[in-house]
């Protein structure tokens, strides 16, 4: 995974809005959701660093997710969001693609 740079996560961002998307998401605090299909309206990048990312989904509401650091798009073309603590410890995910993420 990389540093996060809002400009080019922005951009990969850009590919899903209007898509039916499926979302995996995880916090530390046990929050956990895989597979929610939306479609997905707008997308969001906040911040200096470490990032907040909102997705506004049609007809449900949003989905925000704080302490963002990493990215990366995988070989099956889903992009993967990921916030590390300063001891390089995972805190939160944030998974979309637009097929279901395996169980």
């Amino acid at each position: 995974m990389r540093p996060i740079i809002q400009s080019e996560v922005e951009e990969l961002l850009r590919v899903f809005i209007g898509e039916d998307i499926y979302v995996h998401s995880e916090a530390t605090s046990y929050v956990f959701v895989r597979n929610f299909k939306v479609k997905l309206s707008q997308a969001f990048v906040a911040g200096d660093g470490p990032y907040r990312v909102a997705f506004r989904f049609d007809q449900i509401g949003w989905l925000r997710m704080e302490a963002l650091t990493h990215y990366e798009l995988d070989e099956e073309s889903r992009l993967l969001l990921a916030g590390y603590d300063d001891r390089g410890r995972m805190n939160v995910a944030l998974h979309i693609g637009k097929e279901p993420f395996a169980e």
